[in-house]
């Protein structure tokens, strides 16, 4: 090879290194994706910087969706109700319904609220139909309604019908009356009122069940659902399950009159702590009355009669050694 060929592809290579070296500069001023974006730390309110304070926290209120951090919320929201402070939103806030978001994505946190409260009403699960595709047919439901309230489309007319659902629900099983709780973000999402003022918060609070014959309307109508049934009262606890300690052929009195009973009570010796006489009286008569329900003819005709009782067992084992006269058993192996 030529001199000067050497020369044009040595040239050739620092060429190629720069502009691989430019390249490779341009790329890292350029912002990566996976970092976070800068606006994102930055207080819309205040313009407080995360960067210059870690330890920032950012709430965000279901009313609005609207991040600010918490010194801003301190500071506006202490002594009540007030305006969100973003522009263009005027939404009033309150200090007790903020928190902390879970996603970065806000749009991901409305939409997990909402997924949450649809599921608070179509609980659902799929031994409660009849077939598995009434089933998926009811699950592609409520995803219909919950993108509806996601997107904003018929949220008045959708969250009617899920009051009328959640009442319909509270009929059939006899549960406390539920209020179903619209997407507060959206303006005149308010659901349904039936009643208003004080009558409806005091039928709330007292937990008014809804009447099963009043509720016409179910919002809903799922085919293969199953009625569901009100379940029966629990039954007191039991110690004894069933077994009745109160005697049946004689009545305990709380006191017995006789001389020899009497000329006891009256001594010292009887008067320990802890003695009582009612539990001599029981004792005494369980003692002298027990025999009454044993019947012996009863006892001889079952005797012949083979019983899983162990003891049973044992004494027919017995009886059948003491009559082979004492002599020993062969206890060869046979294998």
């Amino acid at each position: 090879m030529s001199k000067v060929a050497r020369n044009g592809q040595a040239r050739q290579g620092e060429a190629g290194g720069a502009s691989l070296s430019q390249s490779l500069y341009s790329l890292s001023l350029k912002p990566s994706s996976s970092r976070t974006d800068a606006a994102s730390d930055v207080c819309p309110v205040c313009k407080s910087s995360r960067y210059l304070n870690p330890h920032m926290k950012f709430l965000v209120n279901p009313e609005c969706y609207h991040k600010m951090c918490e010194s801003c919320v301190d500071r506006i929201f202490s002594h009540g109700p007030a305006p969100c402070p973003i522009a263009g939103c005027a939404r009033t806030l309150r200090k007790g319904k903020f928190r902390e978001a879970t996603f970065e994505d806000l749009k991901v946190e409305r939409e997990v609220d909402i997924r949450r409260r649809v599921a608070s009403i179509m609980n659902k699960e799929q031994d409660d139909f009849e077939t598995l595709k009434d089933y998926n047919d009811y699950l592609e439901t409520v995803e219909e309604i919950t993108w509806n309230l996601i997107l904003k489309i018929d949220v008045d007319e959708t969250n009617t019908r899920l009051q009328r659902w959640a009442d319909a629900q509270a009929a059939e099983t006899g549960a406390a009356r539920r209020t179903y709780e619209p997407d507060p973000s959206v303006p005149g999402a308010s659901g349904v009122v039936l009643k208003k003022g004080g009558q409806r918060r005091a039928e709330l609070a007292q937990g008014v069940t809804a009447d099963a014959s009043a509720v016409k309307d179910k919002g809903f109508s799922f085919h293969g659902l199953k009625k569901r049934v009100k379940p029966p009262p629990e039954a007191p606890f039991d110690p004894f399950d069933g077994w009745s300690i109160v005697p049946q052929y004689y009545a305990l009195q709380s006191d017995y009159d006789a001389d020899w009973l009497t000329r006891h009570k009256g001594s010292v010796e009887q008067r320990a702590g802890g003695y009582q006489w009612s539990d001599f009286y029981s004792r005494a008569l369980q003692d002298a009355l027990g025999g009454l329900t044993v019947f012996i003819e009863d006892e001889i005709r079952a005797r012949d009669v083979p019983s899983m009782d162990a003891s049973v067992g044992t004494q027919h084992a017995a009886a059948a050694a003491a009559a082979a006269g004492g002599r020993d058993v062969n206890m060869d192996d046979v294998f």
